[in-house]
């Protein structure tokens, strides 16, 4: 069992005004998770929970994709960081008791050099990409991505990812088969498929 992750003490909170005209915080929205995961490729199999904060500014494509690169991911010790909140953090990382990161995970499109100076310092980074420019940042930064034999950048179908927001609720229940780089992703009732792609 995957210990769900705890929430910072004090998480950034965007600002709105009241009737009054007085600032005040919004607060980020909490979503509970609870994934079956059955990967045959890694033979990994657990039931994993995980908490997210879903931070005011952030939107739903990007946390469904953060809770499915934490299941494709998953190891020991592996947590959701602060995110979007902190832009020096990736989205989950592992570390090692020593405090050195062993795994380095981001979702978007973020710059090649981004990724490439945390490949120095990470064992190994993860991204995965998805949004609607994305042909465009491949033809931009996949290349320079080479240069670092421990990144990996990984994808899956948008419509897959479109989906998953139209099936989203506070309260996230997935039953997910890996299975020859095809996913099988069952909620409420429905089962979802696509194709895990390595592109780099």
């Amino acid at each position: 069992m995957a210990p769900g992750f705890s929430l910072p003490n004090q998480l950034p909170f965007s600002s709105a005004r009241n009737q009054t005209g007085s600032t005040m915080a919004l607060p980020p929205t909490i979503y509970r998770a609870s994934i079956e995961l059955a990967d045959t490729d890694r033979g990994c199999y657990e039931t994993l929970t995980a908490t997210l904060a879903r931070h005011p500014s952030e939107t739903a494509e990007r946390l469904v994709t953060r809770l499915l690169a934490y299941a494709l991911c998953y190891e020991e010790e592996l947590v959701f960081t602060k995110g979007i909140s902190a832009g020096d953090e990736p989205d989950l990382w592992r570390k090692g008791p020593d405090g050195r990161i062993l795994l380095w995970i981001e979702v978007g499109l973020p710059e090649a050099e981004r990724l490439l100076k945390a490949a120095r310092h990470a064992e190994r980074v993860v991204l995965f990409a998805y949004g609607g420019s994305r042909w465009r940042w491949e033809a931009q930064h996949l290349a320079k991505l080479g240069r670092a034999e421990n990144i990996t950048v990984l994808t899956v179908a948008q419509g897959f990812i479109d989906q998953l927001v139209e099936q989203l609720q506070r309260g996230i229940h997935w039953s997910l088969t890996v299975t020859d780089g095809s996913l099988y992703l069952n909620v409420a009732g429905t089962t979802l498929e696509s194709t895990l792609e390595r592109l780099a």
